[in-house]
């Protein structure tokens, strides 16, 4: 999968290719660590999770996602399991298992989620990638192309694997300028900040994910988003 990947495959062409074979999903082969997922299909997100896995290059990893407590006796047993954004993750320093990808095709195929070459050569750069919640759904946004110009998007769950159904949101799409535009100046940032990096970098440095929905992006801090999400 990781090689497929650095040879330009999507991560849509590379769950259809999977379901399309009869290889089962992760779900599929351990249920009961997945009831959360219906088992069936690879989608999108399956594969994405997998590429974006450090175990796979030797290492441990811990805090992929919130502990339990008392406030998941409330969550549903069929909904996703949110993860921890990847700056929360601790991976171990020492080798604990034999690498099944190289560090390189790892650190390269990470890459490859905000840096995409486009098909005339030119490489295309998404500043938000990771950053992005979508606010009805509260899904991570995906990186995409909107008429030459950077944006991102929510298909809230929908993938090019599953067949649509009569009662799925609509996708939410967004472009890269107007999220500049509607955060300049925002309450909830510090004034004085110069150029997008200037504001790219500050949102990683506190840990802040801006939630999205058609007409606003508004910057929430982890603690607060996790609040939202069990409220609704």
């Amino acid at each position: 999968m990781f090689a497929q990947r650095l040879d330009g495959q999507s991560l849509a062409s590379m769950a259809r290719a999977l379901n399309d074979a009869g290889i089962p999903c992760p779900s599929g082969i351990d249920p009961d660590r997945n009831p959360h997922r219906s088992g069936d299909r690879w989608t999108l997100r399956t594969v994405a999770a997998i590429l974006a896995n450090p175990r796979y290059t030797r290492r441990q990893v811990w805090n992929r996602q919130p502990a339990h407590n008392d406030a998941d006796a409330s969550r549903s047993e069929r909904e996703p399991i949110r993860r921890n954004p990847t700056v929360d993750w601790v991976v171990s320093k020492q080798q604990a298992h034999t690498a099944l990808v190289s560090e390189q095709d790892f650190v390269a195929a990470q890459t490859i989620r905000s840096h995409r070459s486009a098909h005339d050569g030119t490489t295309r750069h998404y500043l938000f990638t990771g950053l992005l919640r979508c606010g009805p759904c509260g899904r991570r946004l995906e990186s995409h192309w909107i008429n030459q110009r950077p944006g991102y998007r929510c298909r809230h769950g929908h993938t090019s694997t599953q067949q649509p159904t009569d009662r799925r949101r609509k996708i939410l799409y967004l472009r890269e300028d107007h999220i500049i535009a509607r955060l300049a100046d925002h309450p909830r940032l510090p004034s004085g900040i110069q150029t997008p990096h200037d504001l790219v970098a500050l949102l990683h440095k506190r840990k802040i994910t801006i939630v999205c929905d058609q007409g606003h992006c508004t910057p929430t801090t982890k603690r607060s988003a996790q609040a939202n999400l069990r409220g609704s």
